[in-house]
């Protein structure tokens, strides 16, 4: 029988980066759903289509093909129309256009059975802002990954100027306080903990030390 790890938590918590080494040290599957938010993201910004509830969505999801694969180290690639926009979907826009159309009913409808079938299959450690709550509320562990607010754009601001990015800490700041809002008071399925989550702040811990603690909650409860 499989096991489902879910893991919750707030923009720029490092979820993918620290479930991905979790879930290598495990021999788990690591599936970031966040990838697969914005990914949806991105063919709207491409189709011009506002990130709200609306028939343009709609027709927008029945047009397209969203998916993921993984390659021969194990890491997950995410597909639009069969094209690998795993890199595209890593900048500040299309994280905020994410936040917004994550609050979409229909979007949440269109991932929701993909997300279960990979857990159904695979032992998976899989990320988000509501798995514990609302895509795998039956997990065998729920985590909920956090961080403050200043500590999470620090790091977010430090990959970003790694990457040659244009921007400052504040604007990076701004962003993470605004996509808090946006997730923590959104009508369908806010950001929360799950009641039976266990709680890990990181604020004070450094990448290899939270990924430690992920592991250890893990082997400690499966």
């Amino acid at each position: 029988m499989s096991i489902a790890i879910a893991l919750d938590g707030p923009a720029g918590a490092g979820k993918s980066s620290i479930a991905k080494r979790a879930a290598k040290a495990l021999g788990y599957i690591y599936v970031d759903t966040g990838a697969l938010y914005r990914t949806i993201g991105l063919a709207a910004m491409r189709a011009g289509v506002e990130p709200q509830p609306s028939a343009e969505v709609d027709s927008l999801l029945s047009r397209i093909t969203v998916s993921l694969e993984f390659n021969e180290q194990g890491e997950q690639v995410v597909l639009l129309d069969g094209e690998d926009v795993s890199s595209l979907i890593r900048t500040p826009e299309a994280s905020m256009m994410a936040s917004k159309i994550s609050a979409v009913p229909s979007v949440r409808a269109y991932l929701l059975d993909l997300q279960r079938d990979m857990a159904k299959t695979h032992n998976v450690i899989m990320d988000g802002r509501d798995i514990g709550t609302v895509v795998l509320p039956d997990a065998k562990i729920k985590i909920f990954l956090t961080a403050s607010p200043e500590a999470r754009a620090e790091r977010r601001y430090k990959e970003l100027v790694e990457k040659g990015t244009d921007t400052t800490f504040e604007e990076v700041l701004r962003d993470v306080k605004e996509r808090d809002y946006n997730d923590s008071h959104r009508a369908i399925a806010p950001l929360k903990p799950a009641e039976d989550s266990i709680l890990v702040d990181t604020t004070e811990l450094d990448f290899e030390q939270s990924v430690e603690a992920i592991i250890n909650v893990i082997k400690e409860n499966r």
